[in-house]
């Protein structure tokens, strides 16, 4: 395969022991976590101990023959930094890593600043967890706001989620508006099971807004491979903002509970609705070019025992 690929979206931990809205998130075994109210299979059954992390992550790259992966955050899985920090320095030339601050709490930009300043080249906002039973945070606050313009100015990107039925657009349009020199990833693409996703899509006819497709199998998981109904959003999308503006993500590990990692991506190379320069830009050229790749490893096909 002379394809390069590029995972946009991905998430790592060593443990889960936190809490969202007021509920918790925890480890438990065999894959398992307690999320928010009930036991759910978190990663594979066969990660025993739910310890989320770059080794075998880079296991499953290297089988699938991923070069590269974005690391975003979440709240759900808890702050990540020290980690993350880690895996960058210890592979930096397979992973991205973004950092993460507690936006719940005043005082956020500071800790944005810190963390621009140890290294990290993107800050994590999980957008649609802002919004909570009591209230919620605005991405258009003034302390976001202020964080944001330290952003454009130092390069760092934006790697945001935003809710469903557009319900923080107009907060993040100001943000564009404001900040037009800061480069933003849009996650999930644009939530695209739920009604008025193309609006988040449109976003990115903006000169430094990219759409990423990380979570789709997860959103179109009930039609289930090959992901018919996501081929033909994807197809949608490149005729609304074109195909240099969208990068394809797995939210690897979630994902793998349903199928395998490389299932995440193929049934992009096996679509006839899309070309083959659509299929390079998305799955892996768009982003080497977005977040500065450099030096990826030619990972070769190996026969599995089955075949």
């Amino acid at each position: 395969m002379d394809y390069k690929i590029i995972d946009a979206h991905s998430h790592l931990w060593l443990r889960q022991d936190t809490s969202w809205n007021g509920m918790p998130v925890r480890t438990l075994t065999n894959g398992r976590s307690f999320f928010l109210t009930e036991e759910v299979q978190m990663v594979p059954p066969f990660m025993i101990d739910g310890v989320n992390s770059a080794e075998v992550f880079l296991s499953n790259m290297n089988y699938a023959q991923v070069g590269g992966a974005v690391v975003v955050q979440e709240f759900i899985d808890g702050i990540q930094n020290d980690y993350l920090a880690k895996v960058k320095s210890d592979y930096p030339e397979r992973f991205f890593v973004f950092g993460m601050c507690d936006y719940f709490k005043p005082g956020f930009y500071d800790t944005a600043a810190s963390l621009i300043d140890s290294g990290f080249k993107g800050i994590a906002i999980p957008g649609h967890r802002l919004i909570l039973s009591d209230g919620r945070v605005n991405l258009n606050s003034p302390e976001m706001m202020k964080m944001f313009h330290l952003m454009e100015d130092k390069g760092v990107i934006l790697s945001l989620c935003l809710a469903e039925n557009n319900l923080q657009n107009g907060e993040i349009k100001e943000v564009i508006e404001e900040c037009p020199r800061l480069k933003i990833a849009i996650g999930h693409f644009g939530m695209v099971t739920a009604p008025g996703w193309e609006d988040q899509i449109k976003l990115a006819l903006n000169d430094n807004v990219m759409i990423e497709s990380g979570g789709i199998t997860w959103l179109f998981n009930k039609e289930f491979y090959p992901f018919n109904g996501a081929v033909r959003a994807i197809r949608e999308a490149i005729d609304m903002v074109g195909a240099d503006k969208l990068m394809w993500g797995s939210d690897y590990p979630r994902t793998i509970t349903a199928i395998t990692y490389k299932m995440s991506y193929d049934f992009i190379l096996k679509t006839n609705d899309l070309t083959d320069r659509e299929k390079r830009l998305f799955l892996g050229e768009n982003a080497e070019k977005f977040y500065g790749f450099n030096n990826l490893p030619d990972l070769p096909y190996v026969k599995n025992m089955s075949e």
